[in-house]
């Protein structure tokens, strides 16, 4: 009775795994690993949305003593124009990225991971009185993230001080 109930979960568990690569596999938007886009995200009064609670989520206008949720914010010399662009174009060259909006001080990127098609949220907006890029970026879904939104930052980070 108990090989029976085992081998019973067990096809269950391997159509179920099926399933999935088929969605995964046949996708060609949106996967159900997506996730709703974020209502919260733009500028209100100057600021990057709040990471608030999140594991998953970092942010250059976090309390610098975050250990967690704050990253530097990266320098950038030159004007908001310019600062914009360089974003965009460090953006477009790391793979399974695509900008979603851009205007004059913000720019606003998704970022799909490559297995199951998970989507993060990266935003930049640029404060010229300082000459700092500040950004903000955040998964979707979940609620701990294995360090991968701030390797990401880090990587852009490098693509505009370079």
């Amino acid at each position: 009775m108990l090989r029976r109930a085992l081998a019973g979960f067990a096809i269950l568990l391997l159509g179920v795994s099926a399933a999935i690569a088929l969605h995964l596999a046949t996708a060609k938007g949106d996967t159900m690993f997506s996730g709703k886009r974020p209502d919260n995200l733009g500028l209100k009064d100057g600021r990057l949305a709040s990471c608030g609670r999140r594991l998953n989520c970092v942010s250059s206008q976090a309390e610098p003593g975050d250990a967690v949720r704050y990253v530097e914010p990266i320098p950038f010399k030159g004007g908001a124009a310019e600062a914009i662009a360089a974003a965009r174009r460090a953006v477009q060259a790391m793979e399974r990225s695509r900008v979603v909006r851009e205007d004059a001080i913000y720019l606003h990127a998704e970022f799909r991971s490559k297995l199951m098609g998970y989507i993060d949220d990266v935003e930049f907006t640029f404060d010229e009185k300082v000459g700092l890029l500040h950004v903000r970026s955040a998964s979707r879904l979940g609620r701990r993230d294995f360090n991968v939104n701030r390797e990401r930052v880090e990587a852009l980070r490098t693509r505009l001080v370079s």
